[in-house]
């Protein structure tokens, strides 16, 4: 599913991670274009970010996983400082007494994928190959290593005026109460470093090699002869539910989050169908007829018809031309512990999760 990933991250590598992010985030992340340009111009000042394996590293060298925390509708105008990965790393260095060797995106998607390379050059670290959710979810616990029974704490969270709060909860759910509250009272979205673990650690339940399939993603939509649905789906399985207009959009942010809905008509062969699309930050669940058709933990994107680029869910608008595509949930999130912490039923959905043919 993935080439051989590149030694290193510069322009061209992370103009193509952008665009993957954005198809694999699930309408969640944040807008990928200000981390895009936050990463281009800190790579023009340090050179491009070395992408690692775990394996390469200190195996007792401490990883970040890094990325915003908040409602992503935020994000479009309260964007970061850009040195707040120096202060969270001194925080956490100072709080464990062990040296930071790399940084690790924290999911997948939006501009959550693509900032933590800006802060990697920042600090001059690497970028490890893998992240802990493979595409984006809205809350702390729903990270890989809380299967694990890893804690997310310490955390740190820093804001662009370079405060930095850090915290030690009874348990990840805690920890998501409590950085949410925090997150509101600075302004709606904050940057933060959660589930701090060694490279030994990490190696559990890191899913690897996300970052390249990400870069994989957007060069082929990039360098696609033809159809970019066609080439896209060379690299990563996709489920086509519908191609249509959106024709309603309902969005507000509250509590950290940005809620909402928005419906789309089928055109051409899908004409006389209709979805709505449910979402927190991330889209959970694709409805036809009241009737669930795809639900997360699988990854439902709306996709512009005509490019094949995602549209993350505060850029979605009335008009727009989009195909409703599903890609397969990384198998960590498919399994009876994984449904537990982001299945349907988590967010409200009295619906049992089944993977949408095509996608498996």
């Amino acid at each position: 599913m993935t080439n051989v990933p590149p030694t290193g991250l510069g322009p061209s590598e992370l103009s193509d991670l952008a665009v993957g992010c954005a198809v694999l985030a699930g309408g969640g992340g944040g807008d990928p274009r200000v981390g895009l340009l936050m990463a281009l111009h800190a790579v023009s000042e340090t050179g491009p970010v070395p992408l690692v394996q775990l394996e390469d590293l200190d195996p007792e060298g401490l990883v970040l996983p890094s990325g915003m925390i908040g409602a992503p509708t935020v994000m479009v105008e309260k964007i970061p400082n850009g040195a707040e990965s120096k202060v969270i790393r001194s925080a956490l260095e100072a709080r464990l007494g062990k040296p930071v060797v790399a940084m690790m995106c924290l999911e997948m998607g939006g501009i959550n994928g693509v900032l933590p390379i800006a802060w990697a050059a920042n600090a001059g670290l690497p970028i490890v190959d893998g992240d802990l959710m493979g595409r984006a979810f809205p809350e702390v616990q729903m990270c890989t290593p809380h299967l694990h029974g890893i804690s997310a704490w310490p955390c740190a969270i820093a804001d662009e005026r370079l405060q930095v709060i850090t915290y030690e909860t009874r348990d990840n759910v805690w920890l998501e109460r409590l950085a949410r509250n925090t997150v509101s009272t600075l302004g709606g979205c904050a940057c933060s470093s959660l589930y701090p673990m060694t490279a030994a650690e990490a190696a559990v339940p890191t899913i690897r090699g996300t970052v390249t399939t990400a870069i994989s993603v957007g060069s082929a939509i990039r360098t696609a002869p033809e159809d970019p649905f066609d080439s896209l789906g060379e690299i990563i399985p996709l489920a086509r539910l519908l191609t249509g207009k959106v024709t309603a959009v309902e969005r507000r942010t509250e509590g950290g989050f940005v809620r909402g809905s928005a419906v789309i008509e089928g055109t051409g062969v899908d004409g006389g169908r209709s979805l709505t699309i449910e979402f927190q930050n991330e889209n959970l669940v694709a409805l036809e007829n009241g009737e669930a058709i795809a639900t997360v933990p699988d990854i439902i994107t709306l996709l512009d018809s005509h490019t094949a680029q995602g549209i993350v869910t505060e850029h979605i608008r009335y008009g727009q031309r989009v195909v409703v595509a599903v890609f397969p949930a990384p198998e960590q999130w498919t399994s009876e512990a994984g449904l537990a912490v982001v299945g349907p039923r988590v967010f409200g959905y009295d619906v049992d999760y089944q993977p949408v043919h095509g996608t498996s």
